[in-house]
Protein backbone atom coordinates (compact mmCIF):
# COMPACT_ATOMS: atom_id res chain seq x y z
CA UNK A 1 0.00 0.00 0.00
CA UNK A 2 1.37 3.41 -0.91
CA UNK A 3 2.24 5.54 2.05
CA UNK A 4 0.82 9.06 2.32
CA UNK A 5 2.84 11.31 4.62
CA UNK A 6 0.27 14.09 4.59
CA UNK A 7 -2.67 12.28 6.14
CA UNK A 8 -3.28 10.55 9.43
CA UNK A 9 -3.50 7.13 7.80
CA UNK A 10 -1.10 5.41 10.22
CA UNK A 11 -1.13 1.72 9.53
CA UNK A 12 -0.53 -1.21 11.83
CA UNK A 13 1.91 -3.88 10.76
CA UNK A 14 0.08 -7.20 10.94
CA UNK A 15 1.64 -9.80 13.21
CA UNK A 16 -0.47 -12.42 11.45
CA UNK A 17 -4.09 -13.12 10.83
CA UNK A 18 -5.89 -14.21 13.95
CA UNK A 19 -8.12 -17.22 13.43
CA UNK A 20 -11.38 -16.90 15.32
CA UNK A 21 -12.09 -20.23 16.98
CA UNK A 22 -15.14 -19.02 18.87
CA UNK A 23 -18.19 -20.92 17.76
CA UNK A 24 -20.61 -18.26 18.85
CA UNK A 25 -19.40 -14.67 18.75
CA UNK A 26 -20.41 -11.38 17.22
CA UNK A 27 -16.99 -9.90 17.92
CA UNK A 28 -14.56 -11.56 15.56
CA UNK A 29 -11.79 -9.00 15.97
CA UNK A 30 -8.60 -9.06 13.93
CA UNK A 31 -5.99 -6.92 15.61
CA UNK A 32 -2.40 -5.90 15.05
CA UNK A 33 0.81 -6.08 16.98
CA UNK A 34 2.45 -3.28 18.90
CA UNK A 35 5.03 -2.97 16.11
CA UNK A 36 3.43 -0.01 14.46
CA UNK A 37 4.03 3.28 12.70
CA UNK A 38 3.80 4.50 9.14
CA UNK A 39 7.05 4.79 7.25
CA UNK A 40 10.62 4.57 8.44
CA UNK A 41 10.48 7.13 11.19
CA UNK A 42 8.12 9.78 9.84
CA UNK A 43 5.08 10.81 11.86
CA UNK A 44 2.26 13.18 11.01
CA UNK A 45 0.41 14.70 13.95
CA UNK A 46 -3.30 14.07 14.04
CA UNK A 47 -6.35 15.57 15.68
CA UNK A 48 -5.91 14.63 19.37
CA UNK A 49 -9.66 14.87 20.04
CA UNK A 50 -10.46 12.43 17.23
CA UNK A 51 -7.66 10.08 18.25
CA UNK A 52 -8.80 10.17 21.87
CA UNK A 53 -12.38 9.41 20.87
CA UNK A 54 -11.10 6.45 18.88
CA UNK A 55 -9.07 5.29 21.88
CA UNK A 56 -12.20 5.20 24.03
CA UNK A 57 -14.06 3.31 21.30
CA UNK A 58 -11.25 0.73 21.48
CA UNK A 59 -12.38 -0.18 25.01
CA UNK A 60 -15.10 -2.14 23.23
CA UNK A 61 -12.60 -5.01 23.01
CA UNK A 62 -13.50 -5.81 26.61
CA UNK A 63 -17.08 -6.64 25.55
CA UNK A 64 -15.86 -9.78 23.81
CA UNK A 65 -16.14 -13.13 25.59
CA UNK A 66 -12.90 -14.26 23.93
CA UNK A 67 -9.38 -12.78 23.89
CA UNK A 68 -8.75 -10.47 26.89
CA UNK A 69 -11.74 -11.62 28.96
CA UNK A 70 -10.96 -15.28 28.37
CA UNK A 71 -7.39 -14.91 29.66
CA UNK A 72 -8.69 -13.63 32.99
CA UNK A 73 -11.81 -15.76 33.52
CA UNK A 74 -11.53 -19.11 31.74
CA UNK A 75 -8.32 -19.91 33.58
CA UNK A 76 -9.94 -19.39 36.99
CA UNK A 77 -11.96 -21.46 39.45
CA UNK A 78 -15.22 -19.60 38.76
CA UNK A 79 -15.83 -20.41 35.09
CA UNK A 80 -15.88 -23.53 32.93
CA UNK A 81 -16.30 -23.71 29.12
CA UNK A 82 -17.89 -27.15 28.57
CA UNK A 83 -17.96 -28.78 25.15
CA UNK A 84 -21.53 -29.82 24.36
CA UNK A 85 -21.48 -32.29 21.50
CA UNK A 86 -19.69 -30.42 18.72
CA UNK A 87 -20.53 -27.03 20.26
CA UNK A 88 -17.69 -25.05 21.85
CA UNK A 89 -15.07 -27.62 20.87
CA UNK A 90 -13.27 -25.03 18.74
CA UNK A 91 -10.09 -27.09 18.42
CA UNK A 92 -9.62 -27.01 22.19
CA UNK A 93 -9.15 -23.25 22.43
CA UNK A 94 -11.38 -23.05 25.53
CA UNK A 95 -10.38 -26.36 27.17
CA UNK A 96 -6.69 -25.50 27.11
CA UNK A 97 -7.41 -22.29 29.01
CA UNK A 98 -9.41 -24.08 31.70
CA UNK A 99 -6.80 -26.82 32.08
CA UNK A 100 -3.79 -24.44 31.92
CA UNK A 101 -2.26 -26.22 28.93
CA UNK A 102 -1.99 -23.26 26.54
CA UNK A 103 1.13 -22.61 24.48
CA UNK A 104 2.62 -19.67 22.49
CA UNK A 105 0.38 -20.39 19.49
CA UNK A 106 -2.92 -20.03 21.38
CA UNK A 107 -5.25 -17.80 19.35
CA UNK A 108 -6.48 -15.74 22.31
CA UNK A 109 -2.98 -15.22 23.71
CA UNK A 110 -2.01 -13.70 20.36
CA UNK A 111 -5.29 -11.83 19.93
CA UNK A 112 -5.08 -10.24 23.37
CA UNK A 113 -1.43 -9.29 22.93
CA UNK A 114 -2.23 -7.53 19.66
CA UNK A 115 -5.34 -5.78 20.96
CA UNK A 116 -3.69 -4.39 24.08
CA UNK A 117 -0.38 -3.32 22.53
CA UNK A 118 -1.95 -1.64 19.50
CA UNK A 119 -4.25 0.34 21.78
CA UNK A 120 -1.35 1.44 23.98
CA UNK A 121 0.46 2.66 20.86
CA UNK A 122 -2.53 4.77 19.82
CA UNK A 123 -2.16 6.58 23.13
CA UNK A 124 1.45 7.39 22.16
CA UNK A 125 0.12 8.98 18.99
CA UNK A 126 -2.30 11.12 20.98
CA UNK A 127 0.50 12.32 23.21
CA UNK A 128 2.61 13.24 20.17
CA UNK A 129 -0.21 15.28 18.58
CA UNK A 130 -0.17 18.41 20.80
CA UNK A 131 -3.09 17.47 23.07
CA UNK A 132 -4.52 19.80 25.70
CA UNK A 133 -3.47 19.02 29.30
CA UNK A 134 -6.71 17.10 29.92
CA UNK A 135 -6.43 15.19 26.65
CA UNK A 136 -2.86 14.26 27.53
CA UNK A 137 -3.97 13.13 30.99
CA UNK A 138 -6.70 10.94 29.51
CA UNK A 139 -4.27 9.44 27.01
CA UNK A 140 -1.79 8.67 29.80
CA UNK A 141 -4.53 6.99 31.82
CA UNK A 142 -5.58 4.85 28.86
CA UNK A 143 -1.97 3.96 28.06
CA UNK A 144 -1.45 2.96 31.69
CA UNK A 145 -4.67 0.92 31.61
CA UNK A 146 -3.61 -1.08 28.56
CA UNK A 147 0.01 -1.45 29.66
CA UNK A 148 -1.15 -2.68 33.07
CA UNK A 149 -2.96 -5.54 31.35
CA UNK A 150 0.11 -6.42 29.27
CA UNK A 151 2.36 -6.27 32.33
CA UNK A 152 -0.01 -8.42 34.35
CA UNK A 153 -0.57 -11.07 31.69
CA UNK A 154 2.91 -11.40 30.18
CA UNK A 155 5.35 -9.77 32.60
CA UNK A 156 7.06 -7.69 29.90
CA UNK A 157 5.86 -4.78 27.78
CA UNK A 158 7.06 -3.73 24.29
CA UNK A 159 7.18 0.01 23.61
CA UNK A 160 7.70 2.06 20.46
CA UNK A 161 7.89 5.83 20.06
CA UNK A 162 5.79 7.24 17.25
CA UNK A 163 8.89 8.66 15.56
CA UNK A 164 10.41 5.20 15.20
CA UNK A 165 9.75 3.30 12.01
CA UNK A 166 8.80 -0.32 11.58
CA UNK A 167 12.45 -1.16 10.94
CA UNK A 168 13.21 -0.34 14.58
CA UNK A 169 12.53 -3.18 17.02
CA UNK A 170 10.49 -1.93 19.98
CA UNK A 171 12.33 -1.79 23.27
CA UNK A 172 10.96 -4.13 25.93
CA UNK A 173 10.30 -3.10 29.53
CA UNK A 174 10.66 -5.64 32.30
CA UNK A 175 7.72 -6.09 34.63
CA UNK A 176 9.34 -3.88 37.25
CA UNK A 177 10.17 -1.18 34.68
CA UNK A 178 6.63 -1.30 33.28
CA UNK A 179 5.25 -0.88 36.80
CA UNK A 180 7.28 2.30 37.22
CA UNK A 181 6.19 3.68 33.85
CA UNK A 182 2.51 2.96 34.55
CA UNK A 183 2.75 4.60 37.96
CA UNK A 184 4.45 7.63 36.40
CA UNK A 185 1.72 8.00 33.76
CA UNK A 186 -1.03 7.86 36.38
CA UNK A 187 0.63 10.31 38.76
CA UNK A 188 1.24 12.76 35.92
CA UNK A 189 -2.35 12.36 34.70
CA UNK A 190 -4.09 12.86 38.05
CA UNK A 191 -3.87 16.68 38.36
CA UNK A 192 -5.44 17.26 34.92
CA UNK A 193 -8.21 14.67 35.10
CA UNK A 194 -11.74 15.77 36.05
CA UNK A 195 -13.20 14.87 39.44
CA UNK A 196 -16.20 12.89 38.21
CA UNK A 197 -18.74 11.34 40.56
CA UNK A 198 -20.65 8.09 40.03
CA UNK A 199 -22.73 7.69 36.89
CA UNK A 200 -24.25 4.89 34.81
CA UNK A 201 -22.23 6.19 31.87
CA UNK A 202 -18.77 6.96 33.25
CA UNK A 203 -16.97 6.26 30.01
CA UNK A 204 -13.96 8.57 30.31
CA UNK A 205 -10.91 8.83 32.52
CA UNK A 206 -11.31 10.64 35.80
CA UNK A 207 -9.41 11.16 39.03
CA UNK A 208 -11.35 8.28 40.54
CA UNK A 209 -10.40 5.99 37.64
CA UNK A 210 -6.71 6.90 37.99
CA UNK A 211 -6.83 6.33 41.75
CA UNK A 212 -8.56 3.00 41.12
CA UNK A 213 -5.84 1.83 38.74
CA UNK A 214 -3.17 2.97 41.20
CA UNK A 215 -4.93 0.95 43.91
CA UNK A 216 -4.85 -2.14 41.68
CA UNK A 217 -1.22 -1.48 40.86
CA UNK A 218 -0.09 -1.23 44.48
CA UNK A 219 -2.28 -4.07 45.73
CA UNK A 220 -0.36 -6.29 43.31
CA UNK A 221 3.04 -4.57 43.64
CA UNK A 222 4.46 -7.57 45.50
CA UNK A 223 3.55 -9.73 42.49
CA UNK A 224 4.86 -7.30 39.88
CA UNK A 225 8.13 -6.58 41.69
CA UNK A 226 8.84 -10.14 42.84
CA UNK A 227 12.17 -11.73 41.91
CA UNK A 228 10.22 -14.62 40.39
CA UNK A 229 6.74 -14.26 38.77
CA UNK A 230 5.38 -17.16 40.82
CA UNK A 231 6.60 -15.70 44.10
CA UNK A 232 7.04 -15.72 46.96
CA UNK A 233 5.37 -12.32 47.25
CA UNK A 234 6.21 -9.89 50.04
CA UNK A 235 3.50 -7.32 50.72
CA UNK A 236 4.93 -4.19 52.30
CA UNK A 237 2.89 -2.10 54.75
CA UNK A 238 3.95 1.10 52.96
CA UNK A 239 2.43 -0.20 49.71
CA UNK A 240 -0.77 -1.21 51.49
CA UNK A 241 -0.97 2.28 53.00
CA UNK A 242 -0.89 3.68 49.47
CA UNK A 243 -3.70 1.32 48.43
CA UNK A 244 -5.80 2.53 51.35
CA UNK A 245 -5.14 6.16 50.41
CA UNK A 246 -6.14 5.62 46.78
CA UNK A 247 -9.35 3.88 47.83
CA UNK A 248 -10.18 6.70 50.25
CA UNK A 249 -9.69 9.20 47.40
CA UNK A 250 -12.22 7.29 45.30
CA UNK A 251 -14.68 7.33 48.17
CA UNK A 252 -14.18 11.08 48.59
CA UNK A 253 -15.43 11.61 45.03
CA UNK A 254 -18.84 10.27 46.04
CA UNK A 255 -18.68 6.55 45.27
CA UNK A 256 -20.51 4.14 47.55
CA UNK A 257 -22.15 0.72 47.58
CA UNK A 258 -25.36 0.41 45.63
CA UNK A 259 -28.38 -0.57 47.72
CA UNK A 260 -29.36 -3.37 45.33
CA UNK A 261 -26.46 -5.40 43.93
CA UNK A 262 -27.78 -6.02 40.42
CA UNK A 263 -28.61 -2.33 39.88
CA UNK A 264 -24.92 -1.97 39.07
CA UNK A 265 -25.39 -3.91 35.84
CA UNK A 266 -28.52 -2.15 34.59
CA UNK A 267 -29.21 1.08 32.72
CA UNK A 268 -30.11 2.74 36.02
CA UNK A 269 -27.76 5.15 37.70
CA UNK A 270 -25.38 3.48 40.14
CA UNK A 271 -23.36 4.89 43.03
CA UNK A 272 -20.56 2.43 42.23
CA UNK A 273 -19.58 2.83 38.57
CA UNK A 274 -16.17 4.47 38.17
CA UNK A 275 -15.45 3.47 34.56
CA UNK A 276 -17.41 1.57 31.95
CA UNK A 277 -17.38 0.85 28.24
CA UNK A 278 -19.73 3.19 26.39
CA UNK A 279 -19.18 1.71 22.91
CA UNK A 280 -20.83 -1.54 21.90
CA UNK A 281 -23.05 -3.76 23.99
CA UNK A 282 -22.66 -6.01 27.01
CA UNK A 283 -24.86 -8.63 25.32
CA UNK A 284 -22.06 -11.19 25.02
CA UNK A 285 -22.17 -11.55 28.80
CA UNK A 286 -25.63 -13.13 28.64
CA UNK A 287 -25.42 -14.70 25.19
CA UNK A 288 -22.31 -16.69 26.18
CA UNK A 289 -24.19 -18.50 28.97
CA UNK A 290 -27.95 -18.65 28.17
CA UNK A 291 -29.42 -21.83 26.68
CA UNK A 292 -30.67 -22.10 23.10
CA UNK A 293 -34.24 -22.55 24.35
CA UNK A 294 -34.29 -19.39 26.47
CA UNK A 295 -35.47 -15.99 25.30
CA UNK A 296 -33.27 -14.50 24.02
CA UNK A 297 -31.77 -17.66 22.59
CA UNK A 298 -28.20 -17.87 23.84
CA UNK A 299 -25.11 -19.75 22.72
CA UNK A 300 -25.38 -22.32 25.55
CA UNK A 301 -21.78 -21.89 26.52
CA UNK A 302 -20.12 -21.07 29.80
CA UNK A 303 -21.10 -22.08 33.32
CA UNK A 304 -19.77 -21.71 36.84
CA UNK A 305 -18.33 -24.48 38.98
CA UNK A 306 -20.42 -26.04 41.74
CA UNK A 307 -17.66 -25.45 44.31
CA UNK A 308 -17.66 -21.74 43.49
CA UNK A 309 -21.47 -21.52 43.69
CA UNK A 310 -21.36 -23.20 47.11
CA UNK A 311 -19.29 -20.32 48.53
CA UNK A 312 -22.47 -18.22 48.86
CA UNK A 313 -24.89 -18.04 51.78
CA UNK A 314 -28.46 -18.81 50.77
CA UNK A 315 -29.56 -15.30 51.82
CA UNK A 316 -26.76 -13.49 49.94
CA UNK A 317 -28.45 -11.28 47.33
CA UNK A 318 -25.45 -11.73 45.01
CA UNK A 319 -26.39 -15.37 44.46
CA UNK A 320 -29.34 -14.08 42.47
CA UNK A 321 -33.09 -13.85 42.26
CA UNK A 322 -35.55 -15.61 40.05
CA UNK A 323 -38.72 -14.67 38.17
CA UNK A 324 -42.04 -15.50 39.82
CA UNK A 325 -44.14 -18.30 38.27
CA UNK A 326 -46.34 -15.80 36.39
CA UNK A 327 -43.33 -14.39 34.55
CA UNK A 328 -44.07 -10.77 35.51
CA UNK A 329 -40.45 -9.98 36.28
CA UNK A 330 -37.10 -10.29 34.50
CA UNK A 331 -38.65 -11.53 31.21
CA UNK A 332 -38.49 -15.11 32.45
CA UNK A 333 -34.76 -15.02 33.16
CA UNK A 334 -33.27 -14.71 36.63
CA UNK A 335 -30.30 -12.65 37.73
CA UNK A 336 -27.19 -14.10 39.26
CA UNK A 337 -26.78 -17.89 39.22
CA UNK A 338 -29.39 -19.76 37.19
CA UNK A 339 -29.92 -23.25 38.61
CA UNK A 340 -32.78 -25.73 38.42
CA UNK A 341 -35.93 -25.38 36.32
CA UNK A 342 -36.02 -22.45 33.90
CA UNK A 343 -39.19 -20.60 32.92
CA UNK A 344 -40.50 -18.78 29.86
CA UNK A 345 -41.87 -15.23 29.85
CA UNK A 346 -45.41 -16.50 30.49
CA UNK A 347 -44.37 -18.56 33.51
CA UNK A 348 -44.49 -21.91 31.74
CA UNK A 349 -41.55 -24.26 32.05
CA UNK A 350 -38.99 -24.17 29.26
CA UNK A 351 -38.45 -27.37 27.31
CA UNK A 352 -34.93 -28.15 26.11
CA UNK A 353 -35.34 -27.99 22.33
CA UNK A 354 -32.77 -30.76 21.87
CA UNK A 355 -33.56 -33.31 24.57
CA UNK A 356 -37.28 -32.40 24.67
CA UNK A 357 -37.08 -32.52 28.47
CA UNK A 358 -37.76 -29.70 30.97
CA UNK A 359 -34.76 -27.35 30.99
CA UNK A 360 -33.17 -27.75 34.40
CA UNK A 361 -29.64 -26.44 34.93
CA UNK A 362 -27.63 -28.81 37.15
CA UNK A 363 -24.59 -27.98 39.30
CA UNK A 364 -22.50 -30.79 37.83
CA UNK A 365 -20.82 -30.08 34.51
CA UNK A 366 -17.95 -31.90 32.78
CA UNK A 367 -15.45 -30.04 30.62
CA UNK A 368 -16.07 -32.38 27.66
CA UNK A 369 -19.19 -34.21 26.54
CA UNK A 370 -21.60 -32.08 28.59
CA UNK A 371 -25.33 -32.38 28.02
CA UNK A 372 -27.02 -29.15 26.99
CA UNK A 373 -28.54 -28.55 30.44
CA UNK A 374 -25.37 -29.15 32.47
CA UNK A 375 -23.89 -26.30 34.45
CA UNK A 376 -25.10 -23.34 36.50
CA UNK A 377 -25.41 -20.27 34.28
CA UNK A 378 -24.55 -16.72 35.32
CA UNK A 379 -26.41 -13.51 34.49
CA UNK A 380 -25.18 -10.14 35.72
CA UNK A 381 -26.08 -8.08 32.66
CA UNK A 382 -29.74 -8.95 32.05
CA UNK A 383 -31.17 -8.73 28.51
CA UNK A 384 -34.17 -6.82 29.85
CA UNK A 385 -32.25 -3.81 31.21
CA UNK A 386 -28.51 -4.35 30.73
CA UNK A 387 -26.19 -1.43 31.22
CA UNK A 388 -22.78 -0.93 29.63
CA UNK A 389 -19.91 -3.21 30.59
CA UNK A 390 -18.24 -2.10 33.84
CA UNK A 391 -14.46 -1.85 34.04
CA UNK A 392 -14.25 -0.37 37.56
CA UNK A 393 -16.77 -0.06 40.39
CA UNK A 394 -16.67 0.77 44.08
CA UNK A 395 -17.46 -2.76 45.35
CA UNK A 396 -14.04 -3.85 44.09
CA UNK A 397 -12.24 -1.04 45.85
CA UNK A 398 -14.02 -1.39 49.18
CA UNK A 399 -12.66 -4.96 49.18
CA UNK A 400 -9.30 -3.74 47.91
CA UNK A 401 -9.06 -1.44 50.91
CA UNK A 402 -10.14 -4.29 53.19
CA UNK A 403 -7.45 -6.55 51.77
CA UNK A 404 -4.79 -3.86 52.21
CA UNK A 405 -5.86 -3.47 55.85
CA UNK A 406 -5.71 -7.24 56.32
CA UNK A 407 -2.23 -7.47 54.81
CA UNK A 408 -1.15 -4.61 57.10
CA UNK A 409 -2.22 -6.55 60.17
CA UNK A 410 -5.30 -4.38 60.78
CA UNK A 411 -7.65 -7.36 60.78
CA UNK A 412 -10.41 -5.78 62.90
CA UNK A 413 -10.75 -2.82 60.50
CA UNK A 414 -10.63 -5.13 57.50
CA UNK A 415 -13.35 -7.38 58.92
CA UNK A 416 -15.57 -4.37 59.61
CA UNK A 417 -15.34 -3.28 55.96
CA UNK A 418 -16.07 -6.77 54.65
CA UNK A 419 -19.08 -7.06 56.94
CA UNK A 420 -20.29 -3.63 55.82
CA UNK A 421 -20.36 -5.02 52.30
CA UNK A 422 -21.95 -8.31 53.36
CA UNK A 423 -24.70 -6.50 55.28
CA UNK A 424 -25.51 -4.45 52.18
CA UNK A 425 -25.64 -7.67 50.15
CA UNK A 426 -27.90 -9.44 52.65
CA UNK A 427 -25.28 -11.96 53.78
CA UNK A 428 -24.59 -12.87 57.39
CA UNK A 429 -21.51 -11.25 58.94
CA UNK A 430 -18.20 -13.08 59.12
CA UNK A 431 -16.78 -13.79 62.56
CA UNK A 432 -13.18 -13.70 61.42
CA UNK A 433 -11.11 -12.85 58.37
CA UNK A 434 -8.03 -14.46 56.86
CA UNK A 435 -6.56 -14.70 53.36
CA UNK A 436 -8.87 -17.53 52.30
CA UNK A 437 -11.97 -15.69 53.49
CA UNK A 438 -10.79 -12.49 51.79
CA UNK A 439 -10.32 -14.29 48.45
CA UNK A 440 -13.75 -15.89 48.78
CA UNK A 441 -15.40 -12.52 49.44
CA UNK A 442 -13.76 -10.99 46.39
CA UNK A 443 -15.11 -13.91 44.40
CA UNK A 444 -18.63 -13.45 45.71
CA UNK A 445 -18.63 -9.73 44.92
CA UNK A 446 -16.76 -9.71 41.59
CA UNK A 447 -17.60 -13.04 39.95
CA UNK A 448 -17.39 -13.10 36.14
CA UNK A 449 -16.20 -9.46 36.04
CA UNK A 450 -12.69 -10.36 34.88
CA UNK A 451 -10.59 -10.25 38.07
CA UNK A 452 -10.40 -13.83 39.31
CA UNK A 453 -7.08 -14.74 37.69
CA UNK A 454 -5.38 -11.68 39.19
CA UNK A 455 -6.80 -12.47 42.63
CA UNK A 456 -5.86 -16.14 42.51
CA UNK A 457 -2.29 -15.33 41.49
CA UNK A 458 -1.95 -12.83 44.34
CA UNK A 459 -3.39 -15.25 46.92
CA UNK A 460 -1.35 -18.19 45.65
CA UNK A 461 -4.22 -20.44 44.49
CA UNK A 462 -3.89 -20.07 40.72
CA UNK A 463 -1.92 -23.27 40.16
CA UNK A 464 -3.96 -25.44 42.52
CA UNK A 465 -6.50 -28.03 41.36
CA UNK A 466 -10.24 -27.54 40.88
CA UNK A 467 -12.97 -29.27 38.91
CA UNK A 468 -11.63 -30.58 35.58
CA UNK A 469 -8.18 -29.08 36.31
CA UNK A 470 -5.19 -30.62 38.04
CA UNK A 471 -2.44 -28.73 39.85
CA UNK A 472 -0.39 -26.99 37.17
CA UNK A 473 3.10 -25.58 36.74
CA UNK A 474 4.05 -22.46 38.67
CA UNK A 475 5.29 -20.68 35.52
CA UNK A 476 1.71 -20.41 34.21
CA UNK A 477 1.13 -17.32 36.33
CA UNK A 478 2.39 -15.62 33.15
CA UNK A 479 1.24 -16.30 29.60
CA UNK A 480 3.74 -17.09 26.85
CA UNK A 481 4.83 -14.34 24.50
CA UNK A 482 3.02 -15.19 21.23
CA UNK A 483 5.28 -16.90 18.74
CA UNK A 484 4.51 -14.33 16.04
CA UNK A 485 5.57 -11.52 18.39
CA UNK A 486 8.85 -13.30 19.14
CA UNK A 487 9.48 -13.73 15.43
CA UNK A 488 8.92 -10.03 14.75
CA UNK A 489 10.85 -8.52 17.67
CA UNK A 490 14.16 -10.06 18.80
CA UNK A 491 14.13 -7.85 21.90
CA UNK A 492 11.39 -10.06 23.32
CA UNK A 493 12.37 -13.22 25.21
CA UNK A 494 10.02 -16.12 25.83
CA UNK A 495 8.77 -16.46 29.40
CA UNK A 496 10.20 -19.28 31.47
CA UNK A 497 8.56 -22.66 30.94
CA UNK A 498 7.30 -22.14 27.39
Amino acid sequence: MKQNKFTLLFQFVMAGMILSFSACTDLEVQETDSLVVAGSGGFTKGDPAALLSSAYTDLGAFNDQANIYSLFEHVSDEMIPPTRGVDWGDNGVWRTLHQHTWDPTHAYVLGSWNQLNSRAFKCNQILASDPTPQQAAEAKFLRAFYMWHVMDLWGQVPFRDVTEGVDVNPRVYTRSEAFDLIEKDLNEALPDLPATGPSATNGRASKAAANALLARLYLNKAVYKADSPEGPYKFENADMDKVIGYCDAIKADGYDLEDEYFTNFTVNASKEIILNVTEGSSQNRWMMTLHYAQNPSGWNGFATLADFYNKFDANDSRIGNYPPPDGTEFSGIGRGFLIGQQYADDGSIIIDNRSQKPLQFSPDVPLSGAATEKGIRVIKYHPGDAGQLILMRWGEFLLTKAEALLRSGKTTEALALVNELRQKRGASPLGSLDDAAMLDERGRELYWEGFRRIDQVRFGTFNTAWSEKTSTEAFRVLYPIPQQALDSNPNLAQNTGY
